[in-house]
């Protein structure tokens, strides 16, 4: 169920319709940095504050050139209500389906409640103007994580224009 993906590798491509029903492809940021962020569900704790991180660091990430995409098995009516309620600016791609949650390696098991489940892991993707992967993060840290983007961004930038 899990693919492992590596820096330098090409980006598994994607089409999927964001919060307000326009579709979007990996092919569309071609020649820009796009950071894709998983997460595991629209306006809960984690997810909200990584969220409104990035939404706060937007004007610098748009200064850099750098395309933000929350992903998340949530619906495009779910996204839309997120989105508005915490006036987010970039879009959210509804993968109710799990078929590009797979393709990155996210679904992974965990335990609530001494339950067991298949759940999505918080994990982002830092994709180059060629559309490979070029950094990977894990295990987000929500509170940090746009501003960790922010620097990776600014370092892949300067590397790029060598």
């Amino acid at each position: 169920m899990t693919t492992t993906l590596s820096t330098g590798v090409k980006a598994p491509e994607f089409s999927l319709l964001d919060q307000n029903g326009q579709l979007h492809q990996l092919r569309d940021y071609v020649g820009r940095l796009l950071l894709l962020y998983f997460y595991p569900k629209d306006d809960t704790p984690g997810c909200t504050t990584e969220a409104c991180g990035l939404r706060d660091a937007w004007s610098e990430l748009t200064e850099l050139g750098v395309a933000v995409l929350g992903i998340s098995a949530d619906s495009v009516q779910s996204h839309a209500k997120f989105a508005d309620k915490f006036k987010l600016p970039f879009p959210l791609l509804a993968d109710t389906d799990k078929t590009m949650l797979q393709a990155y390696g996210v679904l992974a098991e965990k335990s609530m409640f001494g339950k067991k489940f298949i759940g999505i892991k918080r994990m982002s993707f830092l994709i180059d103007s060629e559309g490979k992967i070029a950094k990977i993060y894990p295990a987000v840290k929500p509170a940090s994580h746009a501003s960790e983007v922010l620097a990776d961004a600014q370092t892949l930038l300067n590397h790029e224009a060598l």
